[in-house]
């Protein structure tokens, strides 16, 4: 898993069926990067529901989350649709878990990318990080803290 202080990989993931986004696109903000196992999963349902009740506290920090997981374009479509998610899914589909493996956070035993969560600055520094067991909900408390750590440094 890539440690706190060091600069996060630059990415470009399908983002919709028709649309792109890269890491760079969010210089100037924070952002929280959750890596997550598998949509329609009761747990990553759950974790990004959570996300998606919770986003008012991350907007008030500056800071966009995105969720990353190994499912297709497509089945992120359905899902963000099904559960009214107001956030981006990006497909680390092909090559599979691609973006994972640079974060440190796939699982080449299950074929997934972990439970793993990564704040970075607005420079695009990874300012806190955490790994969750994949049956375990992270919840938001962790980054919501580290959200006030760096508000607090400027």
């Amino acid at each position: 898993m890539l440690e706190i202080n060091q600069e996060a990989p630059d990415f470009e993931l399908q983002a919709t069926p028709d649309s792109k986004m890269s890491l760079r696109d969010f210089r100037g903000k924070n952002l929280i990067l959750a890596f997550y196992p598998a949509d329609w999963s009761p747990v990553c349902g759950d974790q990004m529901s959570l996300y998606n009740e919770v986003l008012s506290y991350f907007e008030k920090y500056n800071a966009v989350i995105l969720g990353i997981s190994v499912d297709s374009k497509w089945c992120h479509a359905a899902f963000r649709e099904a559960r009214n998610l107001q956030f981006a899914l990006l497909a680390d589909f092909e090559p599979k878990g691609a973006v994972a493996k640079r974060y440190g956070v796939y699982s080449d035993k299950e074929g997934r990318s972990e439970r793993a969560l990564f704040v970075l600055d607005s420079e695009g520094i990874i300012r806190w990080n955490h790994l969750s067991p994949a049956w375990i909900n992270p919840g938001a408390d962790g980054i919501l803290e580290a959200l006030e750590r760096m508000n607090e440094k400027i």
